[in-house]
């Protein structure tokens, strides 16, 4: 690895080059539209907007875990927003998610459509809408928030933080790579105590906390993040969060939600659009195998 010397700060920082790296077209410091562009709309009253990353899996498997429970109001219409081409800045979709950023949920349920942007608000919103994966007794529920909230300011260590510069950085800075790997090796310390201690994050029920937490750890130390990462941070060494992990990701709805919105890899594991359980069809087993 070798770190970057030469470089010094200007008194006064100005955007008049691209940053470089895998990121680079849409990393701009200004916010809003860049072009007209209305979003679809299907037949569902809950229509997601999004891609498969680790935040946007986060809302497919819950919405999928709704369905296995019967919730037929969790019915969705999920459409692909190609966020290295730029969609996040069509103009419909700044209007759901003025952060330009995936997810973004339109609830057209009641007489006006609300919505509902960033992944931990969805989650929420969407448990607190169908009464489930959220405990009801004050204690139970503040627990589970805790961790959902540990999830929104934890990830970004591990994604901006450790992932960016281990995998997508132009080059290799050795300060950078060692700060933000310790600080992924700490956060798995955290869960894996906590899950010493308990089956899920918030107790012995699985909740909206470990569908927040999982796309992120789970998927780090099931070797699905970041290329060789889950060897050069020693994965092996979390025994109670490599347990936890295997429980979620054998569940059903967790391997379909993990396969909607997802245009990358495998193609067999791809579900680029939801609109109806049937479009998981006959091969369903065969994309779970391939993810």
């Amino acid at each position: 690895m070798t770190d970057s010397a030469d470089y010094t700060p200007p008194k006064v920082w100005t955007w008049n080059k691209p940053s470089g790296g895998h990121f680079a077209s849409i990393n701009r410091p200004i916010a809003g539209a860049t072009h007209d562009k209305e979003l679809p709309v299907g037949q569902h009253p809950l229509q997601l907007y999004s891609l498969a990353t680790p935040n946007g899996q986060k809302v497919t498997i819950l919405l999928e875990e709704l369905l296995a429970l019967g919730h037929t109001g969790a019915e969705y219409d999920a459409w692909l927003i190609k966020i290295g081409d730029g969609d996040q800045f069509g103009s419909g979709f700044v209007q759901v998610n003025p952060n330009s950023k995936i997810p973004a949920l339109l609830d057209r349920s009641g007489p006006e459509p609300v919505r509902v942007f960033e992944s931990g608000a969805i989650l929420l919103y969407l448990a607190e809408k169908f009464g489930a994966f959220l405990p009801s007794d004050h204690a139970g529920r503040t627990e589970c928030l805790n961790w959902l909230f540990w999830q929104m300011g934890s990830a970004p260590y591990l994604g901006g933080g450790f992932g960016h510069f281990y995998t997508y950085a132009p080059i290799k800075i050795e300060y950078a790579i060692d700060r933000f790997a310790m600080e992924t090796k700490r956060q798995l310390d955290v869960l894996d105590r906590r899950l010493a201690e308990s089956a899920y994050l918030a107790g012995d029920s699985y909740s909206i906390a470990d569908i927040a937490v999982f796309p992120w750890y789970g998927g780090l130390v099931k070797g699905w993040l970041y290329g060789d990462s889950a060897t050069f941070l020693s994965v092996h060494e979390y025994k109670h969060v490599l347990r936890w992990a295997d429980a979620i990701k054998d569940r059903p709805a967790v391997q379909r939600g993990r396969m909607v919105n997802r245009a990358f890899g495998d193609p067999a594991s791809q579900l680029h659009e939801r609109h109806d359980a049937s479009d998981f069809d006959t091969k369903t087993q065969d994309k779970i195998a391939a993810q």
